[in-house]
């Protein structure tokens, strides 16, 4: 699906319809691609008026008391899950996480986690494409 920014309460949308009581979104994509905004989006989409920033250096944001916000491009999965990651995801509400690679993927939709993979590409000046993919 090719999105400008202001059609991303489209894809909020489809990924609360697909995770209706919560779950785990994996965000995929290249440096600058897209997916803090995404989040960003989110959050407004949720109702939440926070401001939303990458978490790189801190690991987690938590916005309200449903979104919950990775970035384990600077951890790697072993570390993510030596941190004690295990028990934040298994809060209720979304955990929206950044780089999360297919070691994640495996791991959280073998632990029975309900879980959707965005993976973001640019595919024009101000569109980007998502493929969304209920796991």
């Amino acid at each position: 699906m090719q999105l400008t920014l202001d059609e991303l309460p489209q894809l909020s949308r489809k990924i609360v319809e697909g995770l209706p009581t919560g779950g785990i979104v994996i965000l995929q994509g290249d440096l600058s691609s897209g997916k803090t905004t995404f989040v960003q989006s989110f959050a407004t989409y949720l109702g939440l008026h926070e401001t939303v920033t990458s978490p790189t250096f801190s690991l987690q944001q938590r916005y309200g008391e449903k979104l919950f916000h990775y970035d384990v491009y600077s951890y790697g999965f072993e570390k993510f899950m030596a941190l004690g990651m295990m028990e934040e995801l298994e809060r209720p509400g979304y955990h929206l996480v950044e780089w999360g690679d297919e070691e994640l993927i495996n791991f959280v939709k073998k632990a029975g986690f309900d879980t959707i993979v965005v993976k973001i590409t640019q595919c024009g000046n101000d569109m980007r494409c998502y493929e969304v993919n209920h796991g």
